[in-house]
């Protein structure tokens, strides 16, 4: 979903945003496709690139701010940035060449219907700068993308394509449509290398200009390449390593970078940005916008993370939150990406985030965001998400039943740990009442839990329990819906982090609980034919390649047996990480499953961050 895959043998383009670990694509927005020979305006096929404008390559190498390949044409491209611009730098043979800008490319997937771009301008102004603007309509639904983009070498002609490829009249300087791409052309490409700087925004086209001016006013590549090298090693050397096998370093210094790849920079320079309420807004001073939350699985660990190693960092991220809160029509922020609320996952756990902050002593305004957040908490009428469905079957019952809402189960869990975080809130709104109810309520996820069995378990509305119950299987009717949420019984049995020491009771104390979590990793990893990809990375049926029990292996200490806790976290910081291409199993998910190695090469995690610890 980030565009790039180590097996893939060839090469679209290089374009400008990028999502990192998710399971869901978008983004990918201006790919820029150096090359030689007749144009080709459509990639191709992935096991025939040479039908289409795909390359293979070779001598591939990247690092922090940087990146070069050799690719098949000939060019060599060298890739490099600053906060708000792309830099391309593309060395051609001798000869004619040329670079195709498609602006309609997108990532695409079997489910994608109906008109997935629109709103789309290409212009090509005379001092040869040449913008463009477009709507996207496929995960965040209706984000919108500005660039401007300037060229050290001016082409010797230009062509731009609309709709279904259709050329533009000779001599066009604009086209507007869906999809878009426009050829420059050079009749003699090789010789001095060929520039390109892009400024990006998701405001207007003038924030892109602005971030061009501001960011890349001249043609130093190799002076903006080390300046991105440095600001890098300044992330970077947050965390001092000493000893250890250098396997063991590259896995190290490659999970803290993952770790600071989200969330993204989102204001322009003069600071404007686009709220969830689709309005443009400029942060105040010294205040920063940014996108790309991953929530229902960074506020486990990276989150945690980063208000120890960034904390500066953090505490923007809080203020953020608060303010996307406010903004939202939605309420508490689910999965935020480029100014739109995409509601994806269950819950709504800003909340989580936006706690620990709280009790962990960072400067927001929280009592400022507490009415948005307690609509979400007790308002029946608000408007509910597709993350958010159930809550008035959770407020009566005390559960979701599974044949009334998918997912049930988890999401009784969720919404149980969401209640614990908001009680924290509550209580920094001073409203000490709502505190109270939302602590009680946050022991609902008991009410999935059946003791006779020892496991999270599906319940109907009327009460009664999912009887043919298989913990390996995802639900009572898997034809419809599943009743976990990318888990099965098995994982979503440990899906507790606020009341562990309650859960460990529900198994008869710390004997039976120790022995439900043997079982856990001791278990046949066997999962049903519908099971998701995103449970991974299994141990028994433990999956750390995913989030909702990444958190079990510390359960051991609660319950009074550490050693176990130590000699899995090891086993899974061995067996799971790697020095390789795919050396993180599973989905990373913008660096939470990289923040759960750092943790655990620092001896400690935290299971519950909502807590003061």
């Amino acid at each position: 979903c980030s565009g790039y895959h180590q097996d893939d043998g060839s090469i679209m383009g290089f374009s400008h945003t990028h999502l990192s670990g998710t399971g869901i694509g978008d983004m990918l927005d201006v790919l820029v496709v150096p090359t030689r020979g007749p144009l080709k305006l459509k990639p191709g096929a992935l096991d025939k690139p040479q039908d289409g404008y795909r390359q293979r390559f070779s001598d591939e190498l990247a690092e922090p701010g940087y990146y070069r390949v050799k690719l098949e044409s000939g060019v060599l491209a060298e890739l490099t940035v600053t906060e708000r611009t792309g830099h391309h730098r593309y060395t051609f043979p001798q000869g004619a060449g040329h670079i195709l800008i498609d602006f309609a490319h997108m990532i695409l997937d079997v489910w994608d219907k109906g008109v997935l771009i629109d709103e789309a301008s290409l212009a090509l102004s005379p001092d040869g700068m040449l913008t463009g603007s477009r709507r996207v309509h496929r995960w965040a639904k209706g984000r919108r993308i500005h660039f401007a983009m300037q060229l050290s070498r001016r082409p010797d002609r230009v062509e731009f394509f609309g709709d279904d490829d259709k050329p533009a009249p000779a001599g066009a300087k604009a086209i507007t449509g869906n999809r878009l791409k426009v050829a420059l052309f050079f009749d003699q490409a090789g010789g001095e290398p060929i520039l390109i700087k892009t400024g990006i925004s998701a405001v207007d086209v003038a924030g892109a200009k602005a971030a061009l001016a501001g960011e890349a006013p001249g043609w130093q590549f190799d002076s903006v390449r080390r300046a991105a090298a440095r600001t890098w090693q300044t992330q970077l050397d947050c965390i001092r390593v000493e000893g250890g096998t250098p396997d063991q370093r590259t896995i190290m210094a490659s999970a803290l970078y993952h770790t600071f790849l989200s969330p993204t920079l989102f204001t322009d320079r003069d600071g404007r940005y686009v709220g969830l309420d689709r309005k443009v807004h400029t942060a105040a001073a010294g205040d920063t916008a940014y996108s790309t939350y991953s929530l229902w699985d960074t506020y486990r660990a990276l989150h945690p993370l980063l208000n120890l190693v960034q904390p500066d960092k953090a505490a923007q991220f809080t203020r953020d939150l608060v303010r996307q809160t406010i903004q939202s029509p939605a309420g508490s922020p689910v999965w935020p990406l480029q100014g739109v609320e995409t509601a994806c996952m269950i819950g709504w756990h800003s909340v989580s985030v936006l706690a620990e902050a709280c009790v962990k002593g960072v400067k927001a305004d929280y009592a400022a965001a507490w009415p948005q957040i307690r609509r979400r908490a007790f308002d029946r009428s608000f408007r509910d998400l597709e993350s958010t469905l159930g809550r008035g079957y959770y407020y009566d019952l005390g559960f979701i039943p599974a044949d009334k809402v998918w997912e049930s189960v988890s999401r009784t869990q969720e919404y149980a740990y969401d209640d614990w975080a908001m009680a924290v809130l509550a209580d920094a709104a001073g409203a000490s009442a709502d505190a109270q109810a939302l602590r009680k309520r946050s022991l609902n996820y008991r009410n999935v839990i059946d003791p006779k069995i020892g496991f999270a378990r599906p319940r109907f509305a009327d009460g009664t329990w999912w009887a043919d119950y298989d913990p390996i299987q995802l639900g009572h009717n898997p034809d419809k819906h599943r009743d976990y949420t990318e888990a099965n019984g098995w994982q979503a049995t440990f899906l507790n982090q606020h009341d562990i020491y309650g859960l460990i009771d529900l198994f008869g104390g710390d004997a039976g609980f120790v022995k439900k979590l043997d079982a856990l990793f001791a278990a046949p990893s066997t999962l049903p034919k519908n099971a998701p990809p995103d449970i991974s990375g299994l141990v028994g049926q433990y999956a750390h390649g995913n989030e909702p029990d990444q958190h079990a292996a510390y359960m051991y200490a609660y319950a009074g047996a550490p050693w176990k806790t130590q000699a899995m976290v090891r086993r899974l910081c061995t067996e799971m990480y790697k020095a390789d291409p795919d050396g993180v199993i599973g989905n990373d998910d913008c660096g939470q499953t990289s923040a759960w190695f750092i943790f655990s090469a620092l001896g400690l995690y935290p299971v519950d961050p909502v807590s003061a610890v």
